[in-house]
């Protein structure tokens, strides 16, 4: 697994077998959820996270677009 960042309780991050599109995983609490990030920014699924978990990570996803792009590259080539 590598981070990608953590802001506000929530980690977002890549595991090591990544695959296309591009998304990041994103863990708060004891949920987790999935965010497609290569052309627009869209939840593609979460588990145990509460609706107001997943816009404040969808947020954090917004605003972290660029940062997750550039370490998707570096991580998977």
């Amino acid at each position: 697994m590598s981070t990608i960042f953590e802001k506000d309780g929530y980690k977002f991050f890549f595991y090591s077998n990544e695959h296309l599109p591009i998304h990041a995983h994103v863990r708060h609490g004891g949920g987790e959820a999935v965010f497609d990030v290569e052309d627009i920014i869209e939840l593609r699924e979460s588990q145990n996270m509460k609706m107001n978990e997943l816009r404040k990570a969808l947020m954090l996803a917004t605003e972290n677009r660029n940062l997750i792009l550039e370490k998707w590259h570096e991580h998977i080539g």
